[in-house]
């Protein structure tokens, strides 16, 4: 069921890096401190490892690799023993990472596969004892707040209310924040759909014969949305004058190379990205109606994405259609950066 909060909860204290258990995290800012922020999510599984500079961090070694932890998780309620593998061999990677980068202060997360299936407890306690990195199932308002954190200031400029969403495997949390000259936007509401491209494009199926079908799977996963979202828009202000709008995910940053005809995917030209909401409406529509071997041939989707696009592009329109800001800002940052920022400012680090 869908959750809100008038207000972010506070977040759990850091742990030491789990790659390197016996190496004790220190609480006092160093500018040698190295840090590392781990996100596994219904379908990727992705790192940063950072070290402090001036007012920010900077990037020194990262990872992901599409591990799809929540696929078939809908229909049986458990991780199953494949994607268990596959994700067992992403953090081996990263545990790996963070042992040779020295890491000395972490934070690992896991999301809505681990919150929702049977047996993710177990799944947790199977990851630390193969590779030392201790996973924290947070909730779906802790997710929404460090995506919130990972990428506010890439938000067009204004006065006007700013929604935040992340569109993930297996949910989607959304943040209607107040950036009224806060260092950090003030947080008014949230909410957590169960719907995610994993779950959306599970509920539907994949395989359909021509166009029309296509077309009418795509209608009702938009009208699954939008029945998640329903008791969330009550929350939202009824002017919609000046108002902003960023995402952060694969989908938004698929979407935007796909709007921009890139040959291949370059963060340098989607991140920070303003991209009008009418073109990303156009580009959903035109995935809507491809078949999965059409969506495969386009450079910046590829197989791996070609078919849980579509269902990603349902819960964006329907977050446009709620939220109908003329521009849609694009993140390639969220959790793996809030995170990191809130280790850093614990530590002292103005950032």
């Amino acid at each position: 069921m869908a959750q809100m909060a008038a207000t972010a909860p506070q977040t759990p204290g850091p742990v030491p890096a789990q790659a390197a258990p016996a190496r004790p995290f220190q609480r006092r800012y160093s500018p040698r401190h190295t840090y590392g922020a781990l996100d596994l999510g219904t379908n990727n599984c992705r790192l940063l490892v950072a070290r402090p500079v001036e007012n920010g961090f900077t990037v020194i070694d990262a990872f992901s690799r599409v591990v799809r932890l929540g696929e078939g998780l809908a229909a049986s309620g458990r991780i199953s023993e494949a994607a268990i593998d596959r994700a067992l061999s992403a953090l081996s990677v990263c545990s790996e990472k963070l042992r040779r980068r020295r890491v000395s202060l972490a934070r690992s997360v896991a999301t809505e596969a681990c919150r929702r299936a049977v047996n993710g407890r177990h799944f947790v306690e199977l990851v630390y004892n193969e590779t030392g990195i201790a996973l924290d199932i947070i909730a779906p308002e802790e997710e929404a707040r460090l995506a919130m954190l990972g990428c506010h200031r890439l938000l067009e400029p204004g006065d006007g209310p700013a929604l935040i969403f992340d569109i993930g495997g297996g949910s989607t949390e959304l943040v209607l924040i107040d950036t009224d000259g806060g260092h950090t936007p003030r947080i008014k509401c949230w909410w957590s759909a169960p719907w995610g491209v994993v779950s959306l494009t599970e509920s539907e199926g994949r395989d359909f014969t021509d166009a029309e079908e296509r077309l009418a799977a795509y209608g009702r996963m938009r009208e699954r949305v939008r029945h998640a979202f329903r008791r969330f828009v009550e929350l939202l202000p009824a002017d919609k004058e000046n108002i902003r709008l960023m995402g952060t995910s694969g989908t938004v940053t698929t979407l935007a190379s796909v709007h921009l005809a890139l040959p291949s995917y370059d963060r340098k030209a989607i991140d920070g990205l303003m991209v009008p909401a009418d073109s990303m409406r156009e580009v959903s529509t035109m995935l809507s109606r491809m078949s999965l071997a059409e969506r495969s041939g386009l450079p910046c989707i590829g197989h791996e994405r070609a078919d849980l696009v579509v269902a990603g592009c349902a819960i964006l329109e329907a977050i446009m259609d709620i939220w109908p800001a003329k521009t849609l800002g694009v993140a390639d940052r969220g959790i793996r950066e809030g995170i990191l920022r809130s280790l850093m400012a614990r530590d002292g680090h103005k950032i």
